[in-house]
């Protein structure tokens, strides 16, 4: 299947290339595919903030790059470069506070800074590393989508409706798609009869980026409203949610985008299996539950403005980017380094432990 995930995968978000890091912006698709292209941390931190890269696994892999960037310019700058850097560190990670794969692949590239040996070169082991980030990120989705595909087809493997929130595809991700990837290798399958797109209010990031992901690869899919979703499981045939995490704790408690507690709660009522997609970097074993993941809060007028225009005066909004849905409602997690089955702390220890896939 390997071959025909890789054959049908047609949507990039990410490239390095020419030593600048390239990002399709998320913020204006899809009416127009325009690229932008960066060459500070600073700058891919403030399109990180921005939103024009989102997605936890597609947030690390621009952190990643970003410190390369800062790498090349400390050293060009001369002086203490290495103690200068902590700088570009602390800029990258004030970014946004939820998704776990940030600090993960800031730490990572952190680590291999300070396994840098004098004969090295800094810029060239950096940029390596990151590089290795980027297309390590594919690879698990890959094997994630042919993980996530054997569930469906082993717990009802006719023709079936899906239900999936935000974008966890190839724009999130360093490819493919987590969630969306899934998705992908259940169609290639001949397995999927629709996909149900919550719109994922207030960014739109279902209506905007996952109906456009999947018209594109000529996937049938149905924008719904997020208030939607359970009429649909009720009158629709739903047979599972999918979706993608921005922080899964130690217990199995899922971060993601806001909404994703109410699908659960839903599909528990009506016999939807739920399924969470994701890296094991997006794993954060030092959170004991959900209820320590700090929730990122975004500005009111996300909320209260349309077209730049106040639609209301003299109240307050509530604009949660995230919530966290609890273990219990889960049926599974898929990572690169297997499945769980109904998550708790000592299956998610033991996952953990893996070093691959067995």
């Amino acid at each position: 299947m390997r071959e025909q995930l890789l054959a049908a995968e047609k949507v990039t978000a990410i490239a390095w290339r020419d030593g600048a890091l390239h990002l399709l912006d998320q913020r204006v698709l899809p009416f127009e595919e325009s690229w932008r292209s960066y060459h500070t941390a600073a700058d891919v931190a403030e399109a990180i903030r921005r939103m024009v890269v989102r997605g936890a696994p597609a947030i690390g892999i621009a952190a990643a790059y970003a410190v390369v960037l800062a790498v090349r310019a400390r050293l060009a700058a001369g002086g203490d470069w290495r103690a200068a850097l902590q700088e570009d560190f602390a800029l990258l990670a004030a970014t946004r506070p939820t998704a776990v794969n940030l600090f993960w692949a800031l730490n990572r590239m952190r680590d291999r800074l300070d396994r840098l040996k004098e004969r090295d070169d800094p810029l060239a082991v950096m940029e390596a590393e990151a590089v290795g980030i980027h297309q390590s990120d594919r690879e698990a989705n890959l094997t994630m989508a042919q993980l996530g595909v054997e569930l469906i087809r082993k717990h009802q493997g006719n023709l079936q409706n899906l239900l999936t929130h935000c974008n966890a595809g190839a724009l999130a991700t360093g490819g493919f798609g987590t969630a969306l990837g899934v998705i992908r290798a259940a169609h290639l399958e001949g397995l999927v009869g629709r996909v149900y797109a919550d719109e994922t209010r207030p960014w739109l990031q279902g209506s905007r980026l996952t109906a456009w992901e999947l018209a594109t690869d000529g996937i049938p899919v149905t924008v719904s409203a997020d208030s939607a979703a359970a009429h649909l499981m009720k009158t629709r045939g739903i047979t599972w949610v999918i979706v993608g995490a921005d922080r899964i704790a130690a217990n199995g408690d899922v971060a993601n985008k806001i909404g994703t507690y109410q699908l659960a709660v839903n599909a528990m009522h009506h016999g939807v299996r739920f399924m969470v997609v994701a890296p094991s970097s997006t794993i954060d074993m030092a959170m004991e539950h959900g209820d320590d993941i700090v929730l990122e809060e975004r500005d009111a007028s996300e909320l209260l403005e349309l077209g730049g225009q106040r639609m209301a005066g003299g109240v307050e909004a509530f604009n949660p980017v995230f919530d966290v849905t609890p273990a219990d409602l889960i049926d599974f997690i898929v990572t690169e380094k297997g499945v769980i089955d109904r998550p708790d702390a000592a299956k998610m220890a033991q996952l953990m432990c893996r070093k691959r896939l067995h």
